[in-house]
């Protein structure tokens, strides 16, 4: 589904933000990937959705060679990924309804589906009775479920979480984790791009750990005594 070979990112001006990068997501697994910031989580995320192309190495997504891909292929490519954002990217005009159906009216979908598909989506996160509500009546933990509802509209193999649970509290974001969980058992890969240790220790799954531009550790639930037993070894 994702995998990163021999990858390293330069930026003008010389910054390193990715060396020698290699790694593999099989379909249906779920990923933490965790790092401080600084550490090259943003690069690792930019070079999956294609908003930066690899200095040196490949990036393949969906059977897609990012290195290769045709500016015709993009589109269809990111439209292979659902993507859930720390700050939910919300149309604070537009109803929750809305907000997922203009996911599905942008490629022109036909009504008739989206008014089929939007109230499952919804129903899916547990906001149904939310559908006709716009985004300032709704809580953090509520605008991250409608983010998240528009992510899946197209039901896309891959979700990627940036920071999901960085603008809602304790509580919620375990709900969020949970919710995404979920999604994962029905055979959806789900990787989370995050820096909060204690979040991805209770859930137990694989964990990709970024220091430095460097996959630092790869372990597999309780392989480690501890998230921050891995970030030692940068040090």
């Amino acid at each position: 589904m994702i995998e990163f070979k021999n990858v390293k990112k330069v930026y003008p001006g010389g910054n390193v933000a990715l060396h020698d990068v290699s790694l593999k997501i099989d379909k249906g697994e779920f990923v933490f990937v965790l790092g401080h910031s600084g550490a090259g989580k943003s690069t690792f995320l930019k070079l999956i959705l294609h908003e930066e192309e690899a200095t040196e190495g490949s990036v393949i997504v969906n059977d897609y060679d990012l290195s290769a891909i045709k500016n015709r292929d993009i589109p269809y490519m990111r439209r292979s990924l659902g993507v859930v954002f720390q700050d939910f990217r919300l149309i604070p005009t537009m109803t929750a309804y809305d907000n997922v159906a203009f996911a599905m009216r942008v490629t022109n979908t036909p009504e008739k589906e989206i008014r089929k598909r939007v109230p499952y989506v919804l129903g899916l996160v547990g906001l149904a009775e939310k559908a006709r509500s716009y985004p300032p009546e709704l809580s953090g933990g509520e605008q991250q479920r409608i983010s998240l509802a528009r992510a899946l509209v197209h039901s896309p193999p891959i979700i990627i979480a940036d920071e999901p649970t960085g603008n809602i509290d304790p509580e919620l974001s375990v709900e969020i984790m949970e919710l995404l969980t979920a999604i994962n058992k029905v055979g959806v890969t789900v990787v989370v791009v995050t820096h909060e240790q204690d979040l991805a220790a209770r859930f137990h799954k694989r964990t990709i750990y970024i220091d430095k531009g460097q996959v630092i550790a790869d372990t597999q639930g309780d392989t480690l005594s501890s998230p921050s037993h891995a970030m030692e070894v940068a040090k």
